[in-house]
């Protein structure tokens, strides 16, 4: 066979594999569905018809629902978006088996979720707890991580404790009676507390809530995993996680990253600022009137950051 015939043959072979490497992959099935893990089954919705990278929504708590992360299925019109609830909130399975409350639980959910859906690699947004599972889920898998948003990241306990203390003093006189009376006794049930609670919610928590996904929020919210992994309050810390602590562990993230936070979160604005700066070339924005719940305090720059920080993040994964 003539030389150049061969190598005629070779480089169109190369280049029809090249091409089928650029495609996008096939469109995930849209709708709602569950899937069984250990444990019981978790809910999942898939929304949007763009080619872009899926994203998939990590919510906090833990123990809360997917609820306030509706608003990141607005970004459907560039990929497609996966919304689920963990195990134990929201629409999934409830449950009270505490073996099940570990970080390895809720990164082998996930991990089960991508499998399932048969994604590849994706972004990963992650709000509040939901932070600590993107970045753990990253740590056992990098190579199916395309990016992280870390949205009111909580990666030093301690110190999201500390904050939260220091926020203490600003409620009113009553709420800060009812908290020195409760942690005093180890009474945390008591109605004096859940007001200081609710009080210190509407400050720092969120401000200006979507009332049909509070509600639902609330009425699917899975006390006993939060008692378990948090404590009793935003300001109580008592559970598992209590001395967790992944600053050390942000150095080593190699993948396009987004910081943001809530000028009144309960975080800490310049605590999230200086944990972004750990990251190497990871981006920080502060959302102006919002606190902790950005989805819904600043809707119109939370969509806006994500959908152009994605696009950016797309456009280093096309790149040769």
């Amino acid at each position: 066979m003539d030389r150049r015939l061969v190598v005629g043959i070779v480089m169109a072979v190369a280049a029809c594999g090249g091409e089928r490497a650029r495609q996008p992959a096939k469109p995930l099935a849209l709708g709602e569905a569950r899937l069984a893990v250990p444990g019981g089954h978790i809910w999942y919705r898939v929304s949007g018809t763009g080619t872009g990278t899926p994203l998939v929504l990590l919510h906090g708590g833990p123990g809360l629902s997917s609820f306030y992360l509706k608003l990141f299925e607005n970004l459907g019109d560039d990929r497609q978006i996966v919304r689920y609830d963990q195990l134990g909130g929201g629409k999934s399975d409830t449950t009270s088996d505490t073996t099940l409350f570990t970080i390895a639980h809720f990164v082998q959910e996930l991990d089960s979720l991508r499998a399932h859906l048969g994604v590849q690699s994706w972004h990963v947004l992650g709000h509040s707890w939901g932070t600590i599972l993107a970045l753990e889920y990253y740590r056992a898998h990098p190579d199916r991580v395309a990016s992280l948003t870390f949205a009111s990241p909580v990666f030093d306990i301690a110190a999201y404790e500390r904050r939260g203390r220091e926020l203490v003093p600003t409620l009113s006189d009553s709420a800060q009676r009812a908290i020195r009376q409760a942690e005093a006794a180890g009474r945390f049930d008591t109605p004096g507390y859940q007001n200081a609670i609710n009080e210190f919610y509407g400050l720092y928590v969120f401000r200006h809530p979507v009332p049909a996904d509070l509600d639902s929020s609330f009425a699917t919210f899975n006390q006993t995993i939060y008692n378990y992994m948090q404590g009793p309050s935003e300001f109580t810390i008592t559970g598992t996680l209590k001395r967790y602590d992944a600053t050390s562990l942000l150095r080593e993230i190699r993948v396009p990253t987004l910081v943001t936070a809530g000028e009144y979160d309960e975080v800490g604005p310049e605590i999230v600022r200086g944990h972004a700066a750990l990251i190497p070339g990871a981006r920080f924005e502060l959302l102006a009137g919002a606190a902790h719940l950005t989805p819904w305090d600043a809707p119109e720059p939370s969509l806006r950051l994500e959908r152009e920080f994605l696009r950016g993040a797309d456009s280093t994964l096309s790149r040769p």
